[in-house]
């Protein structure tokens, strides 16, 4: 089962459940729409694709919820001036 991870790795921009702005790579690697365009749809930590992240119906949250376990990569991302670690 995804783990629904509640936020993007590189700018740590909030993504819930619902959102269509996450994308993930087979790891669960989660970025937002943004960060994904920056790195050419491309994950910084596998070097595999990004796709967007499904959404996990409303009453399916109730017995499988999301994560709210944060992950941010460490030193932040290439493509942005944004580093969450500092």
């Amino acid at each position: 089962m995804l783990t629904l991870r509640p936020n993007c790795e590189c700018c740590d921009i909030d993504l819930p459940p619902e959102s269509t702005e996450a994308l993930i790579c087979t790891f669960e690697c989660t970025f937002c729409a943004i960060c994904s365009k920056a790195m050419h749809y491309q994950c910084p930590n596998c070097s595999g694709n990004l796709a967007q992240r499904p959404i996990r119906p409303t009453t399916a949250l109730n017995n499988n919820p999301a994560s709210t376990e944060r992950v941010l990569k460490t030193g932040g991302c290439p493509h942005s001036n944004v580093n969450p670690n500092k």
